[in-house]
């Protein structure tokens, strides 16, 4: 394979990675919009839709290490395809989030709804602009926006510690909450 091949199938790599990406960020909007509107078949969608996600996270590392085993990359290359690996695994992850969040609502069913932790919606929302700006900051190569990214995930875990107190302090003073917590 010559270097312009090698560079083409790099640059199918990082547009297969995008397009998982895009499929991550519809599954964990979809979910949340389940869960908030309790559409039980939206929730089954995004469950559904989960194997095409990990279906696809095993195509971007078999073709990785496809070009890896073939082309023996080096230095910027083969960080590439190393980040490319990493990065495909974590949406595979964040795709699983999203199927839970979906099994969740499949679980809750039509019960009566209760009042879901404002903050969760907040840490969705953060979720995906980090998600956009993760693979914005990749095919820039923008290391700057890669360290925000990186900074704002503290954020993120400030919030999902709010969420679980305001969940556990709710189950405290209204125990009927606890199933549906």
């Amino acid at each position: 394979m010559v270097r312009a091949d090698f560079d083409k199938n790099l640059g199918e790599l990082e547009a297969e990675l995008i397009g998982l990406g895009e499929m991550v960020e519809k599954a964990i909007i979809k979910s949340m919009d389940a869960l908030e509107r309790r559409d039980l078949a939206v929730a089954y969608e995004v469950v559904a839709e989960d194997d095409l996600i990990d279906e696809k996270r095993f195509e971007l590392e078999e073709k990785c290490i496809d070009l890896i085993a073939t082309q023996q990359p080096l230095a910027i290359d083969l960080r590439t395809l190393l980040a490319v690996l990493h990065i495909a695994v974590e949406l595979e992850r964040m795709g699983d989030y999203a199927e839970g969040i979906g099994k969740i609502c499949l679980i809750i069913g039509d019960d009566e709804p209760v009042e879901m932790p404002k903050q969760l919606s907040q840490m969705a929302e953060m979720g995906i602009a980090m998600l956009r700006r993760s693979l914005k900051s990749l095919m820039d190569r923008d290391t700057d926006l890669a360290n925000d990214v990186w900074d704002s995930d503290d954020e993120v875990d400030a919030l999902y510690d709010g969420v679980c107190r305001q969940i556990f302090l709710d189950m405290g003073q209204q125990p009927k909450t606890i199933e549906a917590a």
